[in-house]
């Protein structure tokens, strides 16, 4: 947890103290999906930090694949997550930092530098922002809950979300698209939102903010209530209470 708060922080001052000195905006797959010189140097700043510490662990991270595949303990990385807002100056983007041992989730960091706002979890042992204990929240109707979702970079998956999104402002008290998946999930897990629903995301989106939902008391899942694991492309996070109604939405 040591080294992945210390490289979490240590990435998201970096990424905060550049958000005016971009050098480099290029497309990744499209002209929705950009990748900044500040996201390599951060993916860089992070993968040195755990091999120091951690030389025979393996990582995925965003950028740059996979770094010694095969290992029980595997380290998923995305050194900035929300992007497209960061080349803007928005100022909603995270460092998402999870752990895996033996492909089971175990630890998750997000640091929201903006707000200078840390979100951790190991599993079984709670979920926490700034070391203080957070949980979901206790609303228990999807008609009064704020929902959150995101758009995917392919315009196929961009168009199958207008559905679910048109649904939901007729179900939901209201909704909104932030720009950053692992802060959505994280405001899920302390309470500031209710729900949140996504597709044509990867492990590195998840990774960290899935186990900090969970922890919090939260429920994660597929679009059809099925069990959900990182590599899944579509996800549904909820307080619990409104769950079963959320799925029912999108279904």
């Amino acid at each position: 947890m040591d080294v992945a708060v210390e490289a979490a922080k240590e990435a998201g001052s970096y990424a905060a103290s550049h958000i005016d000195k971009l050098k480099e905006i290029s497309h990744k797959d499209g002209i929705n999906n950009l990748v900044t010189d500040v996201d390599k140097t951060s993916e860089k700043m992070i993968i040195e930090r755990i091999k120091s510490n951690f030389p025979g662990h393996s990582v995925l991270a965003e950028e740059s694949g996979e770094h010694a595949p095969g290992g029980e303990v595997k380290w998923i990385i995305d050194p900035l997550d929300g992007t497209v807002n960061y080349a803007h100056g928005f100022p909603i983007y995270c460092v998402s930092i999870g752990v895996s041992i033996n492909d089971s989730i175990t630890l998750g960091v997000v640091y929201d530098p903006s707000r200078d706002e840390l979100f951790s979890s190991i599993e079984g042992g709670g979920a926490f922002l700034n070391g203080k204990k957070i949980k979901v929240s206790n609303r228990r109707h999807l008609q009064e809950s704020l929902i959150a979702t995101g758009f995917a970079y392919n315009p196929d998956g961009r168009v199958a979300n207008i559905a679910y999104f048109k649904k939901m402002l007729q179900v939901a008290q209201a909704v909104r698209r932030a720009g950053s998946a692992a802060l959505d999930l994280c405001y899920v897990a302390c309470g500031r939102l209710d729900g949140f629903w996504e597709l044509g995301l990867c492990p590195w989106d998840t990774a960290a903010a899935q186990l900090i939902v969970k922890e919090a008391g939260g429920q994660i899942s597929k679009f059809n209530g099925d069990e959900w694991n990182i590599y899944d492309k579509e996800i549904t996070a909820s307080n619990s209470l409104i769950h079963e109604e959320l799925i029912k939405a999108i279904e």
